[in-house]
C-alpha cells in the first residue's frame, strides 16, 4: 500500500468531495427546512444574561437535586470541552500534533492552524458552556444549604459533587485560557462584573474545593457505574492538580491512595469497554438514540473523502515497535479507488447506532494515576519507583521496561509514555507540552503558525465586551 502525503491526499480527493457535497446538501434539503421551522420556536425564547445562572432553587428532596446533576453530566457529554463533537480531545490534538483537519470549517482550521481568532465560535462555546455548568453547580450548593429537607448525607454528598465540578471546570479553563475568573455565586450582578483571577490562585482554589469535595464525598457511587464523581474521583482530580502546581509530594500520595483503591486494567482491549476496572469517572450514553460515544462517532473514518480527522505522521511515529496500543487503539481506512489510507484513533469502538452500550466516555482513568506518580517520584529523587510506574503501563503494552535511568531521559520518557497512551483524550497531549515547556520544540518546527502566544488561547471577544473587567486580553491577540 503506498501512502500519501496530506496535500497530495486533499488534491485527489477535492473532485470526489465537492461532488459527493453537493449531491448530500440535494437530499438533506426538505430535512434543513424542516429543522429552521422547529428551529424558531427556539428563537424567540429570552436568555438570561450573558455568563449568568439567574435561579436558585431550594433544593426539597435528593430526586431533585440528583436531577440537576444528571442534567449537568448530560452536558458536559454533549457540549463545551469536555465531551462531543468539539472537546478538547479533537480540538486540542488538532491544535497538538495528534490529528489532521481535512474539511473546511473556519472555527475547526483555526485550531489547527495555531491561528485562532478570539472571534473562534469553539473557544466562546467552552467558555460559556463552562460558566453555565459552574452557575449549575453554585445554584446547587446555596440551593442544599437552604433546604431543610434533605438529610445530612445527602447533604455532604450533594455538596461534594458540586464543589467537585466547580472545580473541575475551572481547571479546563485555566489550562486553555490562563486566568480567568473563579465564580463562587450565583448573583448575576456579580457575575457581570467579575474580574480574571491570577491562574496560580485558581489553582490553589481548585485544590481547596477538591480536599472539601473529598471530605464530603462517600467512596462509591450507588450505581456501580462510575458515572456519578465520588471521593475517588475527586481525589483524581486532585492528584492532577497536585502534578500541574508541581507538589510532587501530595501528588505522589494522593495518586498512591487511588492505585490502591482500583485494579488496573491488564488487557489492553478492554481499557474503554464500560466495565473497565481502570475506570475511575465516565459520562453514561443517552442510550436512546446513541448508546455508546461520541468519541468514536467522531474519530472512526467510515468514508474516504468524507473524513472529519486522521491521525498525524508525529503521533503515528511516536509508537516503538511491538506497542500493542498501536495495534489495537488506532486503525485504518483505505479510499475505494486505492488511493489513499489514513489512520485514525480507535480507542472507542462502538458507533451509536450499534444495539448495545458497550463503551461510556471515560473522563478519569488508572494509568493516568501511575504516570502521575511516576513523574512526582522521579521529582522527590526516588528513581527505581518512577520506572517502576512506568514499566507498568509499558509492559500492559508489551514494551520492555524503560531503558531510562536519568531524570532527565526518565522525564522525556515519562512524556513519551502519556502521547502514546493519552492521544485524544481531553487534551492531555497538548497541556503535557505546555507544562514540560515542551510546547515550542516539538511544535514550532511542524506548525507554520506557531508562536508563544499559542500557549493560551484567546478570551472570547464576545466576553470581553459585554465585561471590560475580564481586559486585557491574553497577549499577542
Amino acid at each position: 500500500m503506498k501512502y500519501y502525503n496530506k496535500n497530495t491526499i486533499l488534491k485527489i480527493m477535492n473532485k470526489q468531495f465537492v461532488e459527493k457535497v453537493i449531491l448530500k446538501i440535494k437530499n438533506l434539503l426538505p430535512f434543513l427546512l424542516l429543522i429552521s421551522c422547529i428551529s424558531c420556536t427556539d428563537f424567540i425564547q429570552v436568555d438570561p444574561p450573558l455568563n449568568t445562572l439567574i435561579s436558585e432553587t431550594v433544593f426539597k428532596d435528593a430526586a431533585t437535586v440528583e436531577s440537576a446533576f444528571a442534567n449537568i453530566y448530560v452536558k458536559m457529554r454533549d457540549q463545551g470541552m469536555v465531551s462531543g463533537s468539539s472537546g478538547l480531545g479533537a480540538m486540542m490534538g488538532l491544535y497538538s500534533d495528534e490529528l489532521d483537519y481535512y474539511l473546511n470549517d473556519i472555527n475547526y482550521s483555526e485550531i489547527y492552524q495555531n491561528h485562532v481568532s478570539a472571534s473562534n465560535t469553539i473557544i466562546y462555546s467552552w467558555w460559556s458552556e463552562a460558566y453555565k455548568l459552574i452557575y449549575a453547580a453554585n445554584d446547587i450548593l446555596k440551593g442544599v444549604e437552604n433546604s431543610d429537607a434533605l438529610s445530612a448525607e445527602d447533604r455532604d454528598r450533594f455538596k461534594g459533587q458540586a464543589l467537585f465540578v466547580r472545580g473541575y471546570m475551572h481547571s479546563l479553563l485555566t489550562s486553555i485560557f490562563g486566568d480567568v475568573p473563579y465564580i463562587t455565586t450565583t448573583n448575576y450582578v456579580e457575575n457581570n462584573k467579575v474580574s480574571r483571577t491570577p491562574a496560580a490562585t485558581v489553582y490553589n482554589t481548585i485544590i481547596a474545593d477538591l480536599t472539601e469535595a473529598v471530605e464530603l464525598l462517600k467512596d462509591s457511587d450507588s450505581a456501580v457505574e462510575r458515572v456519578i464523581p465520588n471521593k475517588e474521583v475527586a481525589n483524581a482530580l486532585l492528584a492532577r492538580m497536585y502534578l500541574y502546581t508541581e507538589n510532587w509530594e501530595l501528588a505522589e500520595a494522593t495518586a498512591t491512595k487511588l492505585i490502591n483503591t482500583y485494579t488496573f486494567e491488564s488487557n489492553i482491549q478492554k481499557v474503554f469497554l464500560k466495565n473497565s476496572s481502570g475506570s475511575i469517572w465516565q459520562l453514561k450514553p443517552d442510550g436512546v438514540s446513541n448508546r455508546n460515544t461520541s468519541e468514536a462517532n467522531q474519530f472512526i473514518i467510515r468514508f474516504i473523502p468524507g473524513q472529519l480527522y486522521a491521525m498525524n505522521n508525529n503521533l503515528l511515529d511516536a509508537f516503538e515497535p511491538g506497542d500493542l496500543r498501536r495495534t489495537h487503539w488506532i486503525s485504518n481506512m483505505t479510499s475505494s479507488d486505492g488511493l489513499v489510507t489514513l489512520n485514525y484513533a480507535h480507542k472507542y469502538k462502538a458507533l451509536f447506532n450499534v444495539e448495545e452500550s458497550m463503551e461510556y466516555s471515560i473522563i478519569f482513568r488508572l494509568a493516568e494515576q501511575y504516570l502521575i506518580r511516576s513523574e512526582a517520584r522521579l521529582h522527590l529523587g526516588n528513581i527505581p519507583g518512577s520506572q517502576n510506574d512506568l514499566n507498568r503501563i509499558r509492559n500492559r503494552a508489551e514494551l520492555p521496561n524503560t531503558t531510562a535511568e536519568t531524570q532527565e531521559e526518565l522525564l522525556s520518557a515519562i512524556l513519551q509514555e502519556r502521547a502514546v497512551e493519552f492521544f485524544t483524550e481531553h487534551g492531555h497531549r497538548w497541556f503535557d507540552l505546555k507544562r514540560m515547556g515542551r510546547a515550542k520544540s516539538v511544535l514550532e518546527p511542524i506548525k507554520l503558525n506557531w508562536s508563544d502566544k499559542n500557549l493560551l488561547l484567546p478570551i472570547p471577544e464576545k466576553e470581553l465586551e459585554f465585561n471590560s473587567n475580564l481586559k486585557p486580553q491574553n497577549t499577542g491577540y
